[in-house]
């Protein structure tokens, strides 16, 4: 009997709303490798269970509906953080995008679908990935929601897959995720080919050892000694002026500890500086006591342009340095609406942005003496920006030596978002061979070294204080900062190779069924 039949007739399945709900679960599972929970070795399995149900299904346009299930299911899982802030509007939003593993759907069914053989399966272990890696691609268009959640991130405190991604990105290391779940779930339901579905997955286990071994690491360069300042929540009327207080006194307690900078958090400062000179002064006075440069974060309306901008803004001893950089990303629906003439109607349902904010033209690598006097080049980004691999890869070609995320999460301060946000600094470090400081408001602050690994003691949830983190430097470039995206232009290539195949055997069969 087969897999197909023997799921068809399982109890539970036995209605198509009970496994239009199992797809949903199904979907929803990979979330659990991600923080908080953490489970990183589920994400080489979790999709085993939505891969059967899919290639299990009566019909092609049924596995696509299983496909589109399991994406809304997925997302819904990995943002449900966002329900209290878009209430009803966050399942319209699953319910739409998950429409992009639709596709992803067929081609399982097409590959796995029925009683497959061996050249069948060994297509699946590229084509299905590669569907996997393009539809992640899709949806990481920041005007479609970013890169959050991605498959191969849920790695971040695995040593041999931030090699790898050191390689290949973190698109190479969601790659062979997939490849191993469809390796698995081959070994289960495929009498046929187990053979090579196991070869297949040791492949993927053999090509992670080989990056172990033979991918170049980075070289050290000495260290810089960061300071981290965290206010925590502050809420109740005159919170912005009480945040800054706090920011000043946490930060005049650096005075003396050697800080050659010192990093706030997204929003750390609410009105322009241009219009506030006494707030221009006192952080001057502030730069001037611990001897370091302050990057801090202002979000307000400017006085030069129209809108309101945030921007990492760099204070020297004399005041701003005249370094400054404006978010060029901005959060759907938290920063702006897109499309807000059809969508604006989010405001009422939920605490969507009311005024669309302004974004900044280009990245901005700023300088900045230290002790050394080889003078720092850092990098800055701001909240969202650290989930999108390709700004912190452009900086790091720019020659930052250091990658700074200025964040925020106070309204999601309960839920996973402050835990899994500040996990991205260790793939965009890995990545690039370049450190990072995830520095925040409220949420989690950490620091990863060039190689992904955690610095020090992050800064929790409940933290308002100031920490001070010696943080290696190291030279050269990285595989994937001098080659690029290479596993998202090969996933590309094989699907239009699969795509021109099947095209090819459909023409020849075509002129046959007609003789």
């Amino acid at each position: 009997m087969t897999m197909p039949a023997d799921l068809a007739r399982h109890p539970l399945l036995a209605s198509p709303w009970a496994r239009a709900a199992a797809a949903v679960l199904a979907g929803a599972l990979p979330a659990l490798a991600f923080p908080e929970p953490s489970l990183w070795w589920l994400a080489w399995v979790a999709l085993v269970p939505w891969v059967l149900l899919v290639r299990a299904a009566a019909t092609g346009r049924r596995a696509a509906v299983y496909g589109w299930l399991g994406g809304a299911g997925f997302l819904l899982a990995a943002h449900h953080w966002l329900l209290p802030n878009l209430h009803v509007f966050i399942l319209v939003l699953a319910a739409l995008l998950g429409l992009l593993w639709a596709p992803w759907g067929l081609l399982v069914y097409r590959l796995l679908g029925g009683s497959p053989g061996a050249g069948q399966v060994v297509a699946a272990l590229v084509v299905v990935p590669a569907g996997w890696l393009v539809v992640e691609l899709v949806r990481s268009w920041e005007y479609l929601g970013g890169p959050w959640g991605l498959l191969g991130a849920s790695q971040w405190q695995v040593a041999p897959a931030l090699r790898v991604a050191s390689v290949g990105g973190v698109w190479l290391v969601g790659f062979l995720i997939v490849a191993v779940n469809t390796g698995v779930a081959a070994l289960i339901s495929v009498p046929r080919a187990r053979t090579v579905a196991a070869i297949g997955v040791l492949a993927c286990a053999v090509l992670v050892g080989g990056v172990w071994v033979w991918a170049p690491v980075p070289q050290y360069a000495g260290t810089v000694r960061v300071a981290v300042v965290q206010p925590g929540v502050i809420g109740g009327g005159g919170s912005v002026q009480r945040r800054f207080d706090r920011e000043e006194e946490l930060t005049r307690r650096l005075a003396g500890q050697r800080v050659e900078l010192v990093v706030w958090g997204e929003s750390s400062i609410g009105q322009d500086l241009r219009n506030r000179p006494d707030l221009r002064d006192r952080l001057a006075a502030l730069s001037r006591a611990v001897r370091a440069d302050l990057l801090v974060n202002v979000d307000a309306r400017r006085s030069d342009q129209p809108g309101i901008f945030k921007s990492s803004v760099l204070i020297g001893p004399e005041g701003p340095t005249g370094d400054r950089y404006d978010k060029m990303r901005l959060v759907p629906f938290g920063e702006y609406i897109p499309a807000r003439s059809l969508l604006g109607w989010a405001t009422s349902v939920g605490k969507a942005a009311t005024e669309d904010r302004r974004r900044g033209e280009q990245p901005v690598v700023m300088r900045l003496p230290d002790t050394s006097g080889r003078g720092l080049r850092i990098g800055p980004l701001v909240c969202f920006e650290s989930a999108f691999p390709d700004m912190s890869r452009s900086l790091a070609k720019d020659g930052a030596q250091l990658l700074v995320a200025q964040s925020a999460t106070s309204t999601f301060q309960r839920s996973w978002a402050p835990s899994q946000h500040a996990s991205l600094a260790a793939l965009r470090a890995a990545e690039t061979w370049r450190p990072m400081v995830h520095a925040t408001l409220t949420g989690v602050s950490t620091v990863a070294d060039p190689r992904g690994r955690t610095v020090g003691a992050p800064l929790g949830v409940d933290s308002s204080s100031a920490a001070v983190y010696d943080v290696p430097l190291a030279r050269g470039t990285s595989p994937y900062v001098r080659t690029g995206d290479w596993a998202l232009y090969g996933s590309l290539v094989v699907l239009a190779v699969y795509g021109a195949v099947e095209g090819a055997r459909r023409a020849v069969r075509s002129p046959r069924r007609s003789r």
